[in-house]
């Protein structure tokens, strides 16, 4: 077990980026400290915006993670935590902070990235707007062990300290918290897009039992290019998990009760049981939608991509632990 205290300075960056819901919505995001042999990273399912008063970090056997790239374990690195009795699991991405040998690794979802990486034209300009950084592009990959692979087959073993991660988010790592801070700010600058002015919901939404309308998204519903390109497939990892893929309308009669949101009339609708991830989720959705220019083409996740997701054990336990929150 390792016995150095995590340093106040991560700590402070980890949640002050996790109360940013355009870097980490509700349960995503991640972020990883080296000590030695060991490395503190968030465990699955907890909340960034906690890492200054909840216990969110577990510790890892550092060698133990990175092996599991090449098949030892099972991927989830749950055999290399450091302390038996804990009943955190690391993150679904240990791996990959296992493979970046700087000191700190923060990894998030930014709205921006996702903006460029989910769009033909976003991926395009991206070359021009991150030049100057010692960065790379890597593909989707689903999150873990594949992406961990993707990113030392696309990187050569060079860790890069800034990676964007196709359809899914940022990576920055460096040897200095200071350095961490730098750099995202740097790529969130260059990366920024203005909302644009989108059509709402002009009526005041229908009451339906058991289902709360959502006036502040109604684009999602209202605007026709944003509607068609919400119903036309999920853009990023997260959205799949807490949402399901693409969107649901409504046909008339009724909602299904298994659809955490709903598109319905010119508003758009979340189950009232929903849990706070799906709302984050929603939110991040119009975040990206509201931001990504008229005539940028976007590309969804594949359907295949979307069923490994939903299948996937590690997800559901991140879904189920997030939703005790």
């Amino acid at each position: 077990m390792p016995t150095e205290e995590l340093p106040r300075g991560f700590k402070k960056l980890s949640a002050e980026i996790g109360s940013d819901p355009l870097l980490v919505q509700g349960p995503g995001g991640n972020t990883s400290v080296k000590q030695g042999v060991a490395m503190r990273i968030k465990a699955s399912g907890t909340t960034l915006s906690d890492a200054e008063t909840g216990r969110i970090f577990v510790p890892v056997d550092l060698a133990k993670a990175l092996a599991e790239i090449d098949g030892s374990g099972d991927g989830s690195c749950r055999d290399a935590v450091l302390d038996p009795g804990s009943e955190l699991r690391p993150s679904v991405e240990t791996t990959f902070h296992a493979l970046f040998p700087q000191k700190y690794v923060f990894h998030y979802h930014s709205v921006a990235s996702i903006c460029h990486s989910a769009s033909v034209e976003g991926r395009k300009a991206l070359a021009s707007k991150m030049n100057g950084l010692d960065w790379a592009y890597v593909r989707y990959r689903k999150p873990g062990v594949p992406l961990a692979k993707e990113i030392r087959a696309t990187t050569g073993g060079t860790a890069p300290g800034v990676a964007i991660l196709e359809n899914h988010g940022v990576i920055v790592a460096d040897d200095e918290i200071e350095g961490i801070a730098r750099l995202c700010s740097d790529v969130e600058k260059r990366l920024r897009l203005p909302v644009r002015s989108l059509r709402q919901c002009r009526t005041e939404p229908p009451a339906v039992t058991g289902w709360e309308p959502v006036p502040e998204y109604s684009a999602l519903a209202a605007d026709r290019q944003t509607r068609d390109r919400a119903l036309s497939g999920s853009y990023y990892p997260d959205h799949v998990v807490f949402l399901g893929p693409a969107l649901s309308v409504s046909n008339g009669k009724g909602f299904d009760a298994e659809d955490p949101a709903v598109l319905h009339a010119d508003c758009i609708y979340l189950r009232k049981s929903a849990p706070p991830a799906a709302r984050a989720m929603l939110r991040c959705l119009f975040d990206v939608l509201s931001r990504i220019p008229e005539g940028w083409r976007l590309v969804p996740i594949p359907a295949s991509a979307e069923a490994e997701l939903l299948n996937w054990d590690a997800e559901k336990y991140r879904k189920r632990m997030s939703a005790r929150r």
